[in-house]
């Protein structure tokens, strides 16, 4: 059995059982996730908060935009609190206010430190503990003491006055970037203070028969007993040791394993003189659209920004008004998925014709009506989103056309459903194009099936965004986002990237078919290895049993073992820009998967592993670290990397005509320059600010607006300016490069006709 077998079984063994122990998990975090009871009541059964307000309050806080409008368990947004931490820390400050008075008649504050301690220890054994009860119906309920009632009846007052448009509290809503009325009614904001209330009883309620909380003792709150787990500690060392041992592995595997030398390159572009066939004609108008959404992006991204320095305006226009920075934040982060899935999506129906050298009937009709449809879809669910978000909607049209509140899957249950359907419509595209080459005994076999593989994949697997519903509980909620998240965008993405890129160097005669696939074949492996099972690590503190924090520190810590080599791989890419003078025509093409590969290593690796450990994440999820780790992968990887294959297919699209390399250079070092100064002079620091004030005072503190909007955090979010204009200009770059293209095209005697398209 030769060594490609050998790692086409290795690889559904990785299949079967990461996706085994993920089902498995998933399981119990079914059975095991934080209880949302009948009723919270009083010592005499009056009830305080049912479940029913619960579950509609949770529909209130995904109406406001949910995770785009602060954090809940530490995932959202990082302006505006995490309502968690801040639910604590206030109702913790109000119990031990009134039980000072009425032993000692006067504030906590003013107590010595011996009485202090002994109310704090008073505070602990009443807010931990468990008093989950059983009528005889069976139904859960949970009876809560007369002093925490009184404290949770302030810490309400605090909230209806805060999410409604109360002028006392007009400065907090501002420093949290809240517009006014942010929620419409008194009714529904009480409702949403007995979901943020179960949140944080949720992450200060020990499990029945364990010493730690629902949420693995999560936020980090000492006053509250809230201090890192064992479990916590140990496996975050068992996952550096995991780390190094993976490392070590690779690089012995690597220095030993036998490397083909480079063929030599033709003598003429085996491209050059292809012809396009009308569908992939038609695919020009993806690229197009991907760079204009591209651009919006980057505007929102700037505006987002600002509003963590004015949070109602944009130099002093009332902007919050009309862009509240949670749709602002909202069309940002979703913009991102759709500009760079939709150069990804457009180079699949690129590909598949040229890997089949075969055009299916109708092929360019479904490529210009999945156009419409994505199109569609995006200009609606933005739509939905501004309306949900200004309340417009009721909470019923919200979930269906509005904003559903999950970050990165906010689009209403309606556009969703529609846009899984668009990327059902992608794979049949693909599969009719590339049937023929599926069939075909060549010695690139195993690449293209691995690229079909994940094409299904990306069909697929978007579907896992509608095991949530109206009401699911945020733990199981959780779960399943980061299926989407994780799954979809960080997993089977990458492996449609890595086996496109190898089928592109091999046609081009740069490396050999072998080499290709025992590349791509161990290379898919190893990340789906650490990258299926690593999922876990979003969840250590969404209300997921201990098993989850062991599972997914030792995973998590494997997803960064295939970066440690991702450097070889960058300097074999870059010295294939110059193996034949014909290469000059994908000079920057390669650059950008340079670029890829160099922020696979300091986004995904470095400052992926930065945050990944579990004792690490206890202090920052949430924190700009996060935000760190998110820009310089997302748009550093794969931003970069659509941008690459964009311009690949392009090449192929224009052939004779004259590119304008200028531009593409300007483009490339503005977004790479931009990127790097927005990660490491605003981001970072910002972040490991907060991360030293997070364990000096607590993770409330770190989210506070004494931290957030402090001179010295404010400064560093102004200098981030410095990157944001340089990053924008590399987007106009490359969409004056588009243009430049687009005029050209048209000059010629074969010109681009009204839908956009290369004749």
């Amino acid at each position: 059995m030769n060594k490609q077998k050998l790692t086409a079984i290795a690889l559904l063994m990785v299949l079967v059982a990461s996706f085994t122990v993920l089902l498995s998990l998933g399981s119990d975090i079914y059975r095991e996730k934080p209880p949302i009871p009948e009723a919270y009541t009083d010592s005499q059964g009056q009830v305080v908060y049912s479940k029913n307000d619960v579950e509609q309050g949770q529909l209130v806080w995904r109406s406001m935009g949910g995770h785009q409008l602060g954090s809940i368990w530490g995932h959202g947004s990082y302006v505006a609190p995490d309502w968690t931490a801040d639910w604590l820390h206030r109702e913790a400050q109000a119990w031990l206010n009134i039980t000072a008075n009425q032993k000692y008649g006067k504030d906590f504050s003013l107590l010595s430190s011996s009485q202090q301690a002994g109310l704090e220890q008073l505070l602990r054994e009443d807010i931990r503990k468990n008093t989950i009860e059983k009528d005889a119906n069976g139904r859960e309920f949970v009876r809560l003491s007369d002093t925490r009632i009184s404290a949770i009846e302030q810490v309400q007052q605090h909230y209806i006055a805060l999410f409604g448009d109360d002028p006392a509290l007009q400065p907090l809503r501002e420093q949290y970037a809240m517009k006014e009325g942010t929620v419409n009614t008194a009714e529904n904001r009480q409702k949403l203070s007995a979901f943020i209330f179960w949140g944080a009883w949720a992450a200060i309620t020990e499990r029945p028969g364990l010493d730690h909380t629902y949420t693995n003792n999560w936020p980090f709150d000492p006053q509250l007993g809230n201090t890192p787990t064992s479990d916590n500690i140990v496996w975050s060392i068992l996952s550096i040791v995991m780390l190094i041992a993976g490392i070590g592995a690779l690089v012995w595997h690597h220095a030993s394993a036998k490397h083909d030398p480079l063929p030599e390159p033709a003598k003429e572009d085996p491209l050059f003189f292809t012809n396009p066939t009308p569908s992939q004609k038609a695919v020009y108008k993806y690229f197009v659209t991907a760079v204009g959404l591209f651009l919006l992006q980057i505007f929102l991204g700037g505006i987002t920004a600002h509003y963590a320095v004015e949070g109602q305006d944009f130099y002093g226009i009332p902007l919050a008004e009309i862009l509240p920075y949670s749709v602002v934040r909202t069309w940002h982060t979703q913009l991102a998925v759709f500009w760079i899935a939709t150069a990804w999506l457009g180079t699949g129906l690129y590909i598949a014709p040229a890997l089949s050298k075969y055009e299916p009937k109708f092929q360019r009709i479904g490529v210009n009506v999945l156009w419409v449809a994505l199109v569609v879809v995006v200009l609606g669910s933005m739509t939905g989103e501004w309306l949900g978000v200004q309340q417009y909607f009721d909470l019923d049209m919200n979930y269906l056309f509005g904003h559903q509140g999950y970050e990165y899957i906010d689009l209403g249950r309606v556009w969703q459903v529609l846009l899984l359907g668009g990327l059902l419509i992608w794979l049949a595209l693909v599969t009719a194009a590339i049937k023929p080459a599926l069939g075909d005994k060549g010695e690139m076999r195993p690449v293209i099936w691995i690229l079909y593989a994940s094409c299904v994949a990306i069909g697929l697997f978007y579907g896992a965004g509608l095991m949530m519903g109206k009401h699911t509980n945020l733990a199981i909620a959780e779960y399943w986002r980061w299926w989407v998240v994780h799954l979809w965008v960080e997993g089977f993405f990458e492996t449609f990237a890595t086996s496109v890129i190898a089928l592109m160097m091999v046609r081009l005669g740069l490396i050999r078919a072998r080499s290709a696939n025992g590349a791509v074949l161990f290379a898919t492996v190893i990340f789906l290895t650490g990258g299926l099972i690593g999922t876990l690590h979003h969840l250590y503190f969404t209300g997921a049993p201990t098993a989850v924090i062991a599972w997914g520190a030792i995973f998590s810590a494997l997803e960064v073992v295939p970066l440690a080599l991702i450097g070889y791989e960058a300097v074999e890419t870059y010295r294939m820009r110059r193996a034949s003078p014909w290469m000059q025509r994908y000079h920057w093409a390669i650059m950008f998967f340079v670029a890829t590969a160099f922020w696979n290593l300091v986004g995904a690796g470095i400052l992926g592993f930065l945050i990944n450990p579990p004792i690490s994440l206890y202090f920052v999820q949430g924190l700009n670290t996060t935000a760190t780790h998110g820009h310089a992968a997302f748009m550093g990887v794969y931003g970069m990397l659509g941008i690459g294959l964009m311009l690949f297919c392009l090449r192929g699209l224009t052939g004779r005509l004259q590119w304008n390399d200028g531009l593409l250079k300007g483009a490339f070092w503005s977004l790479n320059i931009g990127l790097a100064a927005m990660v490491f002079i605003s981001l970072l620091p910002m972040g490991l600010v907060q991360f030293f004030a997070a364990i000096e005072h607590g993770y409330w503190f770190a989210r506070s607006p004494e931290v957030i909007h402090s001179a010295l955090v404010e400064n560093l979010v102004w200098s981030r300016m410095i990157g944001d204009i340089i990053f924008a200009l590399g987007g106009l770059f490359i969409a004056m490069f588009l243009f430049d293209l687009i005029k050209k095209a048209i000059a010629q005697p074969k010109p681009i006709s009204v839908e956009g398209e290369l004749a």
